[in-house]
């Protein structure tokens, strides 16, 4: 059974092949942002991916999953961690928990490390959003978009790093936003965060430049998620206008005319780590808004 972090009992695997000796089969019919079998990685490595319950940590860790690579897979929810789990075709490790609280990255890296090894692939996708006029931003708000979009990344890379470079080998993703490049009104703590997090995945790659182990951040603009739903909400209330309406107005951001998907932004994660020349870079999938 899967559980939350705690000694005992251990979270079970989730494995695409068969039930045997407590591993439980996640049955899932082929889709067309599978991997074909030469494109699978040559090297099957373990990837976390947080805020894997749905959305673009969803995407990523089916596409991961598609590899054949063994996919932990973080979130508050369990019952969306059960889901993104089925839709994968290796072996996945379910771990609820809330990064952060002080102690959940050490737990949830011990879990992985004692069921899948080390993590070799990070994926710090947690994150989230909340909009107000700068003077009505109070600490606790302040506070949460940091430690949701900003520390919580920083104690899993930190929490990663010295195993990766021991082994010579490691992949870092953090999902920023364009929010780490632009300043827009309205969201301030959350660009404050995501400022920061692009700034840390750029030290962090100059630092490990020589050690094998890259990092770099994918900037997305508005993503067509269930976050981005709840902007939609936000728009509905305070303005009046429809659902559709408030849709259109965060599709006409990107110069594209239209919402990013999920699997874009999941083949730049892919890209980055793929690709062990690419590290420091902050890697814009935002249909043209912000030219770099």
């Amino acid at each position: 059974m899967r559980s939350h972090v705690t000694p005992q009992p251990r979270p079970a695997l989730v494995a695409a092949e068969g039930r045997v000796a407590g591993l439980t089969v996640g049955s899932v019919e082929s889709t067309d942002t599978m991997l074909t079998m030469s494109m699978r990685a040559t090297t099957q490595r373990t990837a976390l991916v947080t805020g894997a319950g749905r959305g673009i940590g969803r995407a990523i860790a089916v596409r991961l999953a598609a590899a054949g690579h063994r996919v932990a897979l973080t979130a508050r929810n369990e019952a969306e961690l059960e889901e993104t789990a089925a839709l994968c075709t290796s072996a996945t490790l379910v771990v609820p928990a809330d990064l952060t609280e002080p102690r959940a990255v050490d737990d949830v890296f011990a879990a992985i490390e004692s069921e899948l090894g080390m993590v070799e692939i990070l994926i710090a996708n947690a994150g989230a959003g909340t909009s107000a006029p700068l003077h009505r931003i109070s600490d606790e708000e302040w506070e949460r978009m940091l430690d949701l979009n900003l520390t919580a990344p920083f104690r899993c890379i930190r929490r990663a790093v010295p195993m990766m470079t021991a082994a010579g080998y490691g992949r870092i993703v953090v999902l920023a936003s364009v929010a780490s490049k632009r300043g827009e009104p309205y969201v301030a703590a959350y660009t404050a965060a995501k400022h920061g997090v692009l700034g840390l995945v750029r030290s962090a790659a100059a630092e490990l430049a020589r050690t094998g182990v890259t990092v770099n951040a994918v900037c997305p603009a508005y993503v067509d998620t269930p976050m981005t739903d709840g902007t939609v909400r936000t728009i509905m209330d305070k303005t009046g206008r429809t659902a559709e309406d408030a849709r259109q107005i965060l599709a006409d951001k990107q110069p594209i005319g239209r919402l990013i998907t999920v699997e874009e932004v999941a083949d730049a994660v892919w890209f980055c780590v793929q690709n062990p020349g690419v590290t420091g870079q902050g890697i814009n999938v935002d249909g043209g808004a912000i030219q770099s």
